[in-house]
């Protein structure tokens, strides 16, 4: 009975320990691309520019995430890789924190320094990430892999939301010295969490590790080449990019979005704003109960409900276009609601599938395989803002109305995510194609 249970993997108690891990991350993270950003732009009075290069930087950084993933492919163990990001990420943040405090006396050392913070961030979020995801898609059985993929998900922003809410209580009245205490506490506590929580537990997964173990690990160009070469890793590849690039459009522009057209206080869009996350969790919730019912029983397993999630996320934001010319009057709570939802669907089970294809390379491993795509991730995430912010800022200019250029951009994001839908599809059909064909031999 025990040699069935270490055959099957991570048990939920271990699935939520990574999902403290992801808690962790998320918590630390806060610190630089919440906290931070705000002070930078209110209490110091810079440009806002500044803080938003700064988040940037940070995503591009993350490009070396295949780089961490196959360094612990060749490692006999992730956790130490884990161990040694969640360490580079909290003294980035720490040293984040004093050059936002060396910025308004020493403005280009500041600035130095912050691009040295937030380059550790990057690094830090790329090697403790990737190595995470990559002990996940190793060590859990595929029936569990949705709500493995939901619950460290779930976590990460419950580590957000309460890292934000203890920090926000304790930083006021602001000061100085509350701003370190208060990040030197964050820090530590993540950091204890990630030691406690990772003590011991790859050996639950080594079982099902070790038949991968066995074979040689390519070296990084020859695991690059094979993964470009595969196609449906490649098509893969494609579809993380399109689809996080739709889905982080809307981050920048829907609070402004609620404000100009709808007439919106800014607390009753930031109110808007708390219904959209509620409902993504809400939506990764039923992916992974949903996702894990169902293993094996439907066409494409996970990949059938990442396309629904994306087709889903296009007619709400069908329904925000519309709701752009309609103005006051339009359910906006519930469209929003309703985009939350899809979107939750589509990220909790593309990140199922990605665990799952993650193993599939004939000679490639889960780290670097996990790295590409986080990769892919990062720079769409990096850009996507970006993009659906200007968009809205060089439409507004080119027609003179706030709801057309909304309007404008949201047909944009639905379209994208439509070709994600499709991506998503293709993917697993190559998938099926290819078993069949190993199943006919």
């Amino acid at each position: 009975m025990s040699q069935v249970r270490a055959m099957q993997g991570f048990g939920w108690l271990a699935i939520v320990r990574l999902g403290a891990v992801q808690a962790s991350i998320g918590a630390i993270v806060m610190l630089a691309t919440s906290l931070l950003n705000r002070l930078m732009v209110v209490e110091y009075g810079l440009l806002a520019a500044i803080p938003a290069g700064l988040v940037a930087w940070h995503y591009a950084v993350q490009l070396t995430r295949p780089v961490w993933g196959q360094g612990s492919d060749k490692g006999r163990k992730r956790t130490p890789w884990i161990l040694f990001g969640m360490a580079l990420l909290g003294l980035g943040a720490l040293v984040a924190v004093n050059a936002t405090i060396l910025l308004a006396s020493a403005p280009i050392g500041g600035l130095l320094l912050a691009i040295l913070a937030f380059t550790m961030i990057g690094g830090g979020v790329g090697a403790a990430g990737t190595s995470l995801l990559a002990l996940l898609a190793s060590g859990v059985a595929p029936q569990r892999r949705a709500a493995a993929a939901a619950t460290t998900w779930i976590m990460m922003v419950a580590g957000i939301v309460v890292a934000a809410g203890v920090a926000g209580a304790l930083i006021d009245p602001f000061s100085e010295a509350r701003l370190a205490l208060v990040a030197s506490g964050v820090v530590a506590s993540a950091l204890v969490v990630t030691a406690l929580a990772t003590w011991r537990l790859e050996a639950q997964a080594l079982p099902m590790q070790a038949a991968r173990r066995d074979s040689p690990v390519p070296d990084f160009r020859e695991a690059l080449r094979e993964i470009l070469q595969e196609r449906t890793a490649r098509r893969f590849t494609l579809f993380i990019f399109v689809s996080m690039l739709a889905y982080s459009m809307q981050d920048l522009i829907l609070e402004p979005f609620a404000g100009l057209v709808f007439g919106m206080t800014p607390g009753q869009s930031t109110q808007l704003s708390g219904m959209q996350h509620g409902g993504v969790l809400l939506g990764m919730i039923a992916a992974g109960v949903g996702g894990s019912a169902f293993a094996g029983r439907l066409p494409g397993e996970l990949r059938s409900w990442t396309a629904f999630g994306c087709l889903a996320s296009a007619l709400a934001l069908a329904g925000l276009a519309i709701g752009a010319q309609v103005g006051p009057g339009w359910p906006i709570e519930a469209n929003v609601f309703a985009l939350g939802f899809a979107n939750g669907l589509f990220a909790v089970s593309a990140i199922g599938s990605m665990m799952g294809l993650a193993g599939a390379g004939e000679r490639t491993r889960e780290g670097v395989r996990m790295g590409v795509w986080g990769a892919a991730q990062a720079i769409a995430f990096g850009t996507g803002g970006l993009l659906g912010a200007l968009g809205v800022d060089f439409a507004r200019r080119a027609q003179g109305h706030d709801a057309e250029a909304f309007q404008l951009i949201f047909a944009i994001e639905g379209g994208l995510f439509i070709v994600a839908a499709w991506l998503g599809l293709r993917a697993a059909v190559r998938k099926k194609l290819v078993e069949a064909e190993v199943a006919g031999t």
